[in-house]
């Protein structure tokens, strides 16, 4: 079958710089995802947009350049419930890759046990309304009361001036509880105004949530790089991150978000975003902690298998 990418979106960036921040032994990309390919794993029909290819084997050889890892594989809006690309990446990832479906009221028990065994440990739920249409709140509480046995998750993505009416939802849910991008602030407004400080109240509240400081380019409003391989952009958004870290180091986890779906205005140099890291985690403890320690205890209990 073919897909034609949505006019006006970016392919991600071929040619990564290497970063200047060396990152621990056994970190973790603990957020990114798998497009496709296409003809092998077709895109929902109900699908917002067309990406891209990105493959498992791209995938990983990013990992491998970057000097991660492992990696925590994410499904994206674009492929609906069918994760086979997903599941298909986790069996051929050596042991090194983890997963974060979405699924459906009519998904079987058989069905959620042979995901776990290909290595999934979570689902998510996109509340994001120009990427998804809208799931019923019991219809979601219902699957993440049959995935919390399986000692699963759920991540939840969101905008922050959505968080007030999805409070009572949110803190609702029976599981551990994982933020995408942290909620997606609003970077213009101040680090300790009030719609950031109920995110933070939000964690500080409720001991079974954690959050991604990822997604910078997302985030910022000070533009882009000018140049591939920059090292000083979206400095916009260190003062969120950096909070987040520093106020729960134990709850925090980063990835690339690579293949970056669904940027219009400039494609991320992903060695650049990594030269990030140390500018929201400052010290290596914290760093050990985000790309390392947080990311193993949530996805690898069991150690290194």
């Amino acid at each position: 079958m073919e897909f034609t990418k949505t006019p006006g979106w970016l392919d991600w960036y071929a040619g990564p710089s290497k970063p200047r921040f060396q990152v621990p032994p056994g970190s973790v990309d603990a957020h990114c995802h798998v497009f496709g390919p296409g003809h092998l794993f077709p895109f929902a029909p109900e699908r917002k947009y067309t990406p891209c290819d990105a493959s498992r084997d791209q995938l990983f050889a990013l990992r491998d350049h970057l000097g991660f890892e492992r990696n925590v594989i994410v499904q994206a809006t674009c492929h609906g419930a069918d994760n086979s690309a997903l599941i298909d990446a986790l069996r051929h990832s050596g042991g090194k890759a983890k997963g974060i479906v979405t699924v459906r009221r009519s998904v079987s028990d058989a069905q959620l046990r042979e995901m776990h065994e290909a290595g999934v440990r979570g689902v998510r739920f996109n509340f994001v309304k120009r990427l998804v249409d809208f799931t019923p709140k019991d219809e979601l509480l219902e699957i993440a009361a049959r995935i919390a046995p399986l000692g699963w998750h759920v991540v939840i993505y969101f905008e922050a001036v959505d968080l007030p009416q999805l409070w009572d939802f949110f803190t609702a849910l029976p599981t551990t509880v994982v933020v995408d991008h942290m909620g997606r602030p609003d970077v213009a407004k101040p680090v300790d105004g009030p719609e950031f400080e109920l995110f933070v109240k939000f964690m500080r509240d409720h001991s079974n949530v954690w959050s991604k400081v990822s997604c910078p380019e997302r985030l910022s409003v000070g533009g882009p790089p000018a140049l591939y391989g920059e090292r000083d952009a979206y400095r916009d958004v260190v003062p969120f991150a950096r909070r987040i870290v520093e106020t729960f180091p134990d709850r925090v986890l980063w990835g690339t978000d690579w293949p970056h779906p669904n940027l219009k205005n400039h494609m991320p140099d992903d060695g650049l975003l990594v030269d990030f890291i140390p500018h929201v985690a400052v010290t290596p403890a914290l760093q050990r902690k985000l790309l390392v320690d947080n990311p193993m205890r949530l996805y690898w209990p069991e150690g290194k298998s």
